[in-house]
C-alpha cells in the first residue's frame, strides 16, 4: 500500500515540470515606422556618400517594401564609411529582419548597433533586451546572460526579463545565480503586490532538483506554494516531502494531516496509507473521519470493500476511544504527564476536538521548559485547525529541527486561506 503510493514520483512532478519559458517577439519599438528625423538620431548625421542610400532605406522602409530595402542595404554596404554610417546602416538592417521576419537578421542589426557603442542611452535597455532575447531563442545562453545583464543594468522594465535572464543562467549550469536572480524578482513582484510569474519558482525547482539538491528544491517549492496556494501545488510539494520522510510513520502522519488541511488529498493510494497510519497510531477516529472525506469527495467509492473493511473495525473503536480519551483530558493526572498529555492531544485533534486538545499541549510543552518542537508543532497545528491563528503562528515560529519545513508550511496555510490572491505579475 505505501509502496505503491511513493512509487509513482512523475505523478508528483508533473506540474511541476509542465511550464517552459517562451521567447518573446520582435521588438516594439523597432517595430514602429522610421521617421526622417532617424539620420540624425541622437547626434548622428550619415557621411555625404552614404546619404543617398540612407534616403531610400528610409523611403523602402516607410513603404514596407522589403525587396527595395534590401537593394539599398546592399548599396549602402559599399558606401558606408564612417561609424555613424555603419550604425545607421545596421539600423535598417533591422527593419529588413523585422519586415521579412527574420530574426537572425534583427539579431545581426541590434548586435552591431551595441557594439559599436554609438547607441543612444534611451534604447540601451530595451536593444540589449531584444538582443539577449534573440539570443535566448537560440539556446545561446552566455550571450543571452550578457545582453540581458545589460539590460537590466540600464534600467529595462521588460516583463520578461527577469524569468529570462534567470532561465538562461540555469542552462548555462549557474543554478545558484539563476536562483538569486528569481528570489530577487519575487520579492519585487510581491511588494509592487503583484503575484509572481510561476516560472520563477519552477525552472530552479526543476534545476535543483536535476542536480539532487533536495533542500534547495524544496525551498523553491515552499516559495511557490505562498503565491499559489493551490491544492495541486500544495500535493506536489508534500508528494515530495512524503518521499522524503522515508520510513518515519510519525512524520509521514504530520504530512499526510497538512495534505488533508490544504484540501490536496486527490488519489485512493494517499486515503490508503494515511487511514493505515493512523490505525497504526491508534487513532481510529482519525482513520473513520478521512476515509468518510474521502468518500464524501467521491475519491472513494462507498463500493470499495478495502476501505468499507475499515470503517466497520474502526468505527466501534471511534465511539469507545472518544469516551475514554474526552474523560483522561480533564484528568490531573494527564496534565501532569507530559507524555499522556501529548497522545491524549494527539487522539483530541484526530477526533476533531482541536480546541480541546490545546491546553492538553500546553501543560505537556510547559513541562519540558517550553522548547519541546514535536509539542510546539501539534500545539500550533491545533490552534491552527481552532482558528487560534495568531497563536499558531507564534507556535510554528518556534519550532526547530525535523518538523521546521512543515511549521513554515502551515504558516503559509494559516496566512493564505481564505486571502484574495495578489494581481498576477504581467511576466517575470
Amino acid at each position: 500500500m505505501f509502496n505503491r503510493f511513493r512509487s509513482t514520483p512523475a505523478t508528483a512532478m508533473a506540474a511541476l515540470l509542465g511550464c517552459a519559458l517562451m521567447t518573446t517577439a520582435a521588438p516594439a519599438a523597432a517595430k514602429e515606422k522610421p521617421k526622417k528625423e532617424e539620420t540624425k538620431k541622437g547626434g548622428m548625421s550619415a557621411s555625404k556618400t552614404f546619404s543617398p542610400a540612407v534616403k531610400k532605406m528610409m523611403d523602402a522602409t516607410a513603404a514596407k517594401d522589403a525587396a527595395a530595402l534590401q537593394a539599398a542595404l546592399t548599396e549602402g554596404q559599399s558606401t558606408a564609411t564612417t561609424p555613424e554610417d555603419k550604425y545607421l546602416l545596421a539600423n535598417y538592417q533591422l527593419q529588413l529582419g523585422i519586415l521579412n521576419k527574420d530574426q537572425t537578421l534583427q539579431a545581426q542589426g541590434l548586435d552591431t548597433m551595441i557594439d559599436s557603442g554609438l547607441t543612444p542611452s534611451e534604447s540601451v535597455g530595451v536593444y540589449n533586451f531584444f538582443s539577449g532575447n534573440f539570443a535566448y531563442g537560440a539556446k545561446n545562453y552566455a550571450k543571452a546572460i550578457q545582453r540581458l545583464e545589460a539590460a537590466k543594468a540600464a534600467g529595462s522594465t521588460e516583463a520578461s526579463l527577469s524569468a529570462m535572464l534567470m532561465d538562461s543562467y540555469i542552462n548555462a549550469g549557474q543554478v545558484d545565480q539563476g536562483w538569486a536572480i528569481a528570489k530577487a524578482a519575487i520579492e519585487a513582484d510581491r511588494a509592487a503586490g503583484k503575484r509572481p510569474s510561476e516560472e520563477l519558482f519552477v525552472r530552479p525547482a526543476q534545476a535543483f532538483q536535476k542536480a539532487k539538491r533536495t533542500n534547495d528544491m524544496l525551498e523553491a517549492l515552499t516559495m511557490r506554494v505562498q503565491d499559489y496556494p493551490a491544492p495541486a501545488t500544495w500535493r506536489n510539494l508534500l508528494y515530495i516531502m512524503l518521499q522524503q520522510a522515508g520510513a518515519d510513520k510519525d512524520m509521514n502522519l504530520d504530512v499526510l494531516r497538512l495534505m488533508r488541511a490544504t484540501d490536496s488529498m486527490t488519489d485512493r493510494p494517499e486515503y490508503a496509507e494515511y487511514s493505515a497510519l493512523a490505525i497504526e497510531a491508534g487513532y481510529p477516529g482519525e482513520v473513520v473521519a478521512v476515509v468518510k472525506q474521502g468518500q464524501a469527495k467521491g475519491v472513494i467509492p462507498k463500493s470499495d470493500t478495502h476501505f468499507s473493511g475499515i470503517l466497520s473495525s474502526q468505527e466501534p473503536r471511534a465511539a469507545t476511544d472518544a469516551a475514554a480519551v474526552t474523560a483522561d483530558a480533564g484528568k490531573p493526572a494527564t496534565l501532569n504527564n507530559p507524555k499522556a498529555a501529548r497522545a491524549t492531544g494527539d487522539a483530541l485533534v484526530g477526533n476533531g476536538q482541536a480546541a480541546q486538545a490545546i491546553p492538553l499541549y500546553e501543560a505537556a510543552l510547559k513541562a519540558s521548559g517550553g522548547s519541546d518542537p514535536l509539542v510546539l508543532y501539534r500545539l500550533g497545528v491545533a490552534q491552527a485547525l481552532a482558528g487560534q491563528n495568531d497563536a499558531a503562528l507564534a507556535s510554528f515560529a518556534k519550532v526547530q529541527g525535523p518538523r521546521q519545513r512543515l511549521a513554515q508550511l502551515w504558516t503559509i496555510h494559516v496566512k493564505t486561506k481564505g486571502a484574495p490572491a495578489a494581481a498576477p505579475a504581467t511576466g517575470g
